[in-house]
């Protein structure tokens, strides 16, 4: 037997794959990642992991969340400015059709008013949902967006993470009728209501041969007690638009230091 055939082990230089290798060495994928997966646990703390990154950047998750918040608050904002467009389309038909001819009744700018009230109440209705979007965009942008382009400045709201979560889970209106009333009243319908006063005392006075306040009557209804009516409609108007208040809307457009700045 030569030395070569000689130093090969006795099996034959055959090694089994089986004998040296035990089945304690291989772990399943499923096994490695058991210790790890604590989807089971009944407080669900792994819910919303990898949503947003550690330092609460801006991640892909919060660029479309916000989005979707702009899309919404985009599409409210388009709401209001048809309400304002049909108040401003009917008060220019009322005032056209009422300064047409001397016989026009005086009254069709009171129902012209009528009707622009209508629309007031119904656009403060959508101010209201509105905000409820527009706040939502103003913490992003204040917490979350201001704060990643300057971290030198501190965060506006520090438990705004606890709020915004609190109104996904439960959305609430964030201000009153009368505050929204006198908002829209401020950008938009006091000038129209007042533009309606004027043309309608113009109307009474100027442009129907009988003196007030018999120009001023409706049917039955004496001039003095329609001029009456009129005219405190209005100055609640005022009152409402004008009265020192603490706004809630979320408006940056509000601040004191928004003039000063520019």
């Amino acid at each position: 037997m030569s030395k070569d055939v000689a130093d090969l082990p006795p099996d034959g230089g055959t090694e089994s794959p089986d004998t040296d290798r035990s089945d304690s060495d291989t772990e399943s994928p499923r096994d490695a990642a058991a210790p790890d997966d604590d989807r089971s646990s009944p407080d669900g703390a792994d819910v919303g992991r990898g949503l947003l990154d550690a330092d609460m950047g801006p991640s892909s998750a919060m660029a479309h969340l916000y989005r979707g918040e702009i899309h919404r608050m985009k599409l409210w904002r388009e709401r209001l400015d048809k309400t304002t467009n049909w108040a401003v389309l009917v008060m220019a038909g009322v005032l056209t059709w009422a300064f047409s001819s001397a016989g026009n009744p005086h009254y069709v700018l009171l129902v012209g008013a009528a009707a622009t009230s209508l629309f007031l109440v119904i656009e403060a209705r959508r101010y209201r949902a509105y905000d409820v979007w527009r706040s939502r965009v103003r913490t992003l942008q204040e917490n979350v967006w201001a704060y990643g382009l300057d971290p030198s400045k501190s965060l506006v709201d520090g438990d705004w993470r606890t709020r915004l979560a609190n109104d996904y889970r439960t959305p609430t209106v964030k201000i009153t009728a009368e505050e929204a009333l006198a908002h829209r009243l401020r950008r938009v319908y006091l000038p129209l209501f007042t533009v309606l006063l004027g043309a309608w005392v113009i109307r009474v006075g100027a442009f129907d041969p009988r003196p007030w306040p018999a120009s001023a009557a409706v049917g039955q209804i004496p001039g003095l007690a329609v001029t009456a009516v009129v005219f405190v409609a209005y100055i609640a108007a005022v009152g409402v638009a004008l009265r020192p208040r603490t706004w809630h809307a979320r408006d940056e457009l509000r601040t004191a230091d928004y003039r000063k700045q520019r």
